[in-house]
């Protein structure tokens, strides 16, 4: 067994790449591992910071005809963009999605999508089996039960794959607040995403604007 430790198993902007998979209307209407708004959420606070970070980010559906477009809160982030359309169920034997994440020269594949026993567990494997660093982003990712989502985060962890959240991802990327070029970007997604943690940050920014009261 290989372990992943090390500071160069980290997340790095530089060398990420994301793929998000499949997150439209049909597959949201029997999602059931999660709250299907928290996987809404979550998805848009990966889109945010993967932009925020010039991470290439690929969009791609399937069937869209029948399935649904792509949430707008994902495509809104990427103006403009062109969704690639599949019929393949694994997204990792569709050459063009496959030839637009090797034209990026990135190493780190990060996926996130709907359903994970399906459409994310396929491709991961395959990559994974091809020699990719493949990391899953399981709170942007849903199944149709709690045990059909939590079975296939078993399976990819034991071909190899590196589980994560979404906030986790970006943590990594963000690695320093020191950082000033995408800390702003950061603390706004946490704002709109984070919930109770972006409260807390904008209730202490009310707090630290308040003027202490004098004595008359």
């Amino acid at each position: 067994m290989t372990f992943r430790n090390g500071l160069d198993s980290l997340l790095r902007p530089e060398d990420s790449v994301l793929v998000m998979i499949d997150h439209q209307p049909f597959q949201l209407t029997n999602l059931n591992s999660h709250d299907p708004h928290m996987v809404v959420n979550n998805s848009a606070g990966l889109s945010k910071a993967a932009k925020a970070f010039n991470v290439p980010t690929i969009l791609t559906s399937v069937i869209a005809e029948r399935g649904g477009l792509i949430f707008p809160q994902i495509t809104d982030v990427f103006p403009g963009q062109e969704v690639i359309d599949r019929t393949l169920i694994n997204t990792w034997e569709d050459k063009k999605v496959v030839d637009a994440v090797k034209a990026t020269g990135r190493k780190q594949l990060i996926i996130a999508g709907l359903w994970t026993e399906v459409c994310v567990a396929m491709p991961v494997i395959q990559a994974l089996g091809e020699g990719w660093d493949v990391t899953v982003v399981t709170d942007a990712s849903g199944g149709l039960s709690q045990e059909a989502h939590e079975v296939a985060i078993q399976r990819m962890i034991r071909a190899g794959a590196n589980p994560m959240t979404w906030l986790a991802v970006v943590a990594e990327w963000q690695r320093d607040w020191a950082r000033t070029e995408t800390a702003g970007d950061v603390t706004q997604i946490m704002i709109d995403h984070l919930a109770g943690s972006g409260i807390a940050y904008l209730w202490e920014q009310q707090l630290l604007n308040t003027p202490v009261p004098t004595e008359a």
